[in-house]
């Protein structure tokens, strides 16, 4: 604990530069530029006039600790879509299916409603799905996604649902709790997202957010 809040500190105090300089106001900074940042308990900035990214790199870019927003998007956060631990998931979902989900939910503090509704979209609980473009297991996990999450077999039910549901968690941090954006990064990137600031204008994304919406909305009122 004493290490993490060392960390924390050192990743608020170089953020609180980075925003106090000309180079902030005037475009990108990217401290990870210099080569030796990138070192065992470094940190690495990296930011626009939008917003600070603050990585805590221990040999493995998966212990990112932090993103830090300088500024904040409006959001339309619906219901808890935190862990709540009174949510029960949709019969539909196969019981043993249900029971990683409810855990993976409690690890990572997602409601287990909103993973059910991401993985009934993404492969109607399926997981040995693949898409056409590659994406594997419940969630769907592209290969590159499955990688940085440190997923070793994606058809794996466990493995695929708790990386899914990490990578949610991560997702609703980045974007402040926004569902909207959460979803949309989820379906479309959150590259797309940042570039379009909001939901991209792809059909596919946006049929993707409202029937997640739909599908996760409709769990809260049961």
């Amino acid at each position: 604990m004493k290490r993490y809040l060392n960390n924390l500190f050192n990743i608020l105090t170089v953020a609180a530069l980075v925003t106090a300089t000309p180079a902030f106001a005037a475009g990108k900074f990217v401290a990870a530029n210099n080569g030796h940042l990138k070192t065992s308990g470094k940190v690495v900035i990296a930011n626009d006039s939008k917003s600070i990214t603050a990585f805590l790199f221990d040999g493995d870019i998966r212990k990112a600790l932090v993103t830090l927003r300088s500024n904040r998007v409006a959001s339309t956060y619906v219901g808890k879509i935190f862990f709540s631990p009174t949510a029960r998931v949709d019969s539909a979902v196969p019981q043993y299916l249900s029971a990683i989900i409810y855990e993976a939910s409690e690890k990572h503090g997602v409601d287990p409603r909103l993973v059910a509704a991401v993985a009934q979209r993404e492969s109607r609980f399926n997981p040995f799905a693949t898409s056409p473009v590659g994406a594997q297991g419940v969630m769907q996990l592209m290969p590159s996604t499955a990688r940085y999450l440190g997923v070793s077999n994606s058809y794996d039910a466990r493995e695929n649902v708790f990386a899914g549901t990490r990578y949610l968690r991560t997702l609703l941090d980045t974007f402040d709790g926004d569902l909207n954006l959460t979803l949309a990064a989820y379906n479309a990137g959150p590259g797309a997202v940042r570039k379009y600031r909001g939901i991209p204008p792809y059909r596919e994304t946006r049929a993707y957010v409202s029937a997640v919406r739909n599908t996760y909305e409709a769990s809260l009122k049961n």
